[in-house]
């Protein structure tokens, strides 16, 4: 078995094991294959190596059956995050990662904006990047306009397309944010750096577990937090391309 080590000297406290304690309760859910974990430390994960292939409409159609199970295993609460881990989570790049806040909300609205929108808010405007709109979504997000009867789903939390490696055993989770939330919150990312045969695993996921109408008009609503991440971390054209998002929203 070929090992493959992440690793960074001075990550933040408790990095690693968060993300090792994502992996398995993602791997619990049946669903997609997730990498498996052979050891962690406070500097390091060590991870079964993995071998990628390319991808192909069938793998994808079977990822996005597999992922609609994987969602339905189901969270606690929305911001709960996974067995083995108390506290928030991260989110982010290996070199600067985030926190991101976990919690336990009946609601999703309340905890959208409790635990991603209000904080990365108040980190644009320490930034010198304010974006006003932003109290104005999570105030909407409080409210309970933007809430829906889903029950919390077992999120990836960070799956986009880097995340999923295409292996023999099929579509491969890797580098999780792992906590209870939207479903839509995955799919979302999913489409934000593109994935080969997206339009294969949407439509299989969709008729595994059936996707509530409009779903494309949200898909900005669940895609504001990991671009105001990248307007943060890398600045440039993620910035514009947040307030876009802003606006399609309002």
């Amino acid at each position: 078995m070929r090992e493959f080590r992440k690793q960074r000297a001075g990550a933040p406290a408790g990095f690693f094991r968060c993300e090792a304690a994502g992996l398995r309760w993602l791997a619990d859910a049946a669903g997609p294959p997730v990498v498996e974990v052979i050891d962690v430390g406070e500097d390091h994960l060590d991870l079964v190596r993995l071998e990628p292939v390319t991808p192909t409409a069938a793998a994808a159609r079977a990822f996005g059956a597999s992922l609609a199970a994987m969602h339905a295993a189901g969270a606690p609460a929305f911001g709960a995050p996974p067995p083995g881990w108390e506290g928030d989570g991260f989110f982010g790049p290996l070199e600067a990662p985030l926190t991101m806040p976990a919690g336990s909300f009946t609601r999703w609205g309340d905890f959208h904006a409790a635990c991603r929108i209000d904080p990365v808010a108040r980190a644009l405007r320490a930034a010198g990047l304010p974006l006003p709109a932003l109290d104005v979504l999570a105030a909407r997000l409080r409210s309970g306009e933007l809430d829906d009867d889903e029950p919390p789903a077992r999120l990836h939390g960070d799956l986009w397309s880097g995340n999923v490696v295409w292996t023999a055993d099929g579509a491969t989770l890797i580098d999780p944010a792992a906590h209870g939330g939207h479903r839509e919150t995955d799919l979302a990312m999913l489409a934000l750096f593109g994935l080969p045969f997206l339009d294969d695993v949407l439509a299989a996921y969709d008729e595994a577990a059936p996707l509530r109408p409009g779903r494309q008009q949200r898909i900005p609503l669940h895609q504001v937090y990991p671009v105001a991440v990248h307007a943060l971390v890398f600045g440039g054209a993620y910035v514009p391309q947040l307030r876009a998002l802003v606006d399609a929203i309002m």
